[in-house]
């Protein structure tokens, strides 16, 4: 009878807590649990010198720093979700959200945010994480892709140099590279080892789309002719013109700094944040430049998955959860975490700061791009992450190596593709 009540005591004190990994201590200090992704060191310094500062003010609140890793965040999320022990404050990306939001697994926001960080994020970073009219996040850092590229080399070759406002369109940059390469070098690298985000993003500026929602709101995979575009030239500058280097096709994107440095490439299509990496990697005396991307049809207009902040639907305690988001997101504190992260704010008041505006690292390259980001294609379809793993990687992959053809690479998108999403939209 005493290993009964004792069991049934237990079950009762999970049932109160398992639902999050938050709670209330005996002297009625709430605590929050908040899972950080910040990897560089700059980043984690800044979140973590944040929480200390939110903690010295707000004694009935306390957060706990949570250090996370983008390594397959996804499904260790997942795993903490149905667990019932996910942190109560989630770092993640939008593209990574609609699984989440739609399983029930986020809190949706929207009648909670405070209006000071309504209107001060774009309704194109909110687009981001609105799933079935709810906000399941807040957008609060994000990235274009740029070309960083050996200033010395393309002074020497006479190339035009582009701006944000004319930047290379996709055949000049495919004439650029052809131009650069030569005895046993390349004029760019294309570290693909993640091909799809930065396919579908860059395709945007010509016109690309690949996903499209019909009127009952079911997605379909259509590969059409804005599509085409930035993988033919990928396709064509390896396979045709030997201008881009093969080998880095299955490499990350610190992998093609080495060889970046040596002098093997012109150039490498990168994240903007990459740029703290060169600053620390880069030999002395090496000079190097920040780039827009290519544009289409589109103009500079490229896809992004901003990174977000979201609230556990466990969590006891969701209006001190976005309180302390609040406070994280304010106007200099935004400015403080893309600093860390070498990335851009959401925020119009941090965008604005004259720190993110100078010509050193090209910061000034990148906040011009801003008002040229658009939500990622992928970020409301949900099956994404499954569809990217197993059919978009794999075809990408072949076709960039010149393992496959267009054609093909268009069958297995769309029909391998669309019986991956028909599975989630039943």
């Amino acid at each position: 009878m005493r290993t009964r009540i004792l069991v049934a005591a237990l079950a009762v004190v999970l049932l109160l807590t398992g639902c999050s990994s938050g709670g209330t201590r005996d002297d009625g200090r709430v605590t929050l649990r908040f899972q950080s992704l910040a990897w560089q060191e700059e980043s984690v310094e800044a979140n973590k010198e944040l929480v200390e500062e939110w903690n010295a003010t707000h004694p009935d609140i306390r957060v706990e720093y949570v250090q996370g890793s983008w390594d397959s965040v996804h499904d260790q999320l997942l795993t903490s979700f149905e667990g019932g022990e996910a942190p109560d404050i989630v770092h993640d990306a939008s593209d990574d959200l609609a699984d989440f939001a739609y399983g029930g697994y986020l809190a949706d926001l929207t009648d909670l945010l405070p209006e000071r960080l309504r209107s001060d994020i774009p309704p194109s970073g909110w687009e981001t994480v609105t799933f079935d009219g709810g906000v399941y996040g807040v957008p609060f850092l994000q990235e274009p892709r740029v070309l960083i590229a050996n200033a010395t080399w393309l002074r020497e070759s006479g190339v035009r140099v582009p701006t944000p406002g004319h930047p290379w369109s996709w055949a000049e940059f495919r004439q650029v590279t052809d131009r650069l390469a030569g005895d046993g070098k390349y004029g760019v690298a294309w570290p693909l080892k993640e091909p799809v985000s930065a396919t579908l993003n860059l395709s945007l500026s010509a016109g690309g789309r690949l996903f499209h929602r019909g009127a009952d709101g079911k997605v379909t995979v259509r590969f059409e002719e804005g599509d085409e575009v930035v993988p033919r030239t990928v396709h064509e500058q390896v396979n045709t013109d030997r201008s881009a280097s093969p080998t880095t096709l299955g490499s990350g994107g610190s992998d093609t700094l080495p060889g970046f440095f040596a002098g093997k490439y012109a150039m490498v299509p990168l994240g903007f944040s990459y740029r703290q990496q060169i600053v620390q990697q880069a030999p002395e005396g090496f000079d190097w430049q920040v780039l827009p991307a290519p544009a289409g049809t589109g103009g500079p207009t490229q896809g992004v998955s901003p990174q977000t902040l979201s609230v556990a639907q466990d969590c006891p305690y969701k209006k001190e959860a976005v309180a302390f988001l609040d406070f994280l997101l304010q106007p200099r504190n935004m400015v403080r975490l893309a600093l860390g992260d070498w990335m851009l704010p959401t925020g119009r008041q941090a965008l604005a700061d004259p720190v993110l505006h100078t010509a050193e690292h090209g910061w000034a390259t990148g906040t011009a791009l801003a008002a040229h980001l658009r939500p990622a294609p992928a970020q409301t379809v949900r099956g994404y992450p499954e569809w990217k793993d197993k059919v978009a990687t794999p075809a990408l992959q072949e076709y960039y190596s010149g393992a496959i053809g267009l054609d093909e690479l268009r069958e297995r998108l769309e029909e391998d593709g669309n019986l991956v999403l028909a599975r989630y939209q039943r």
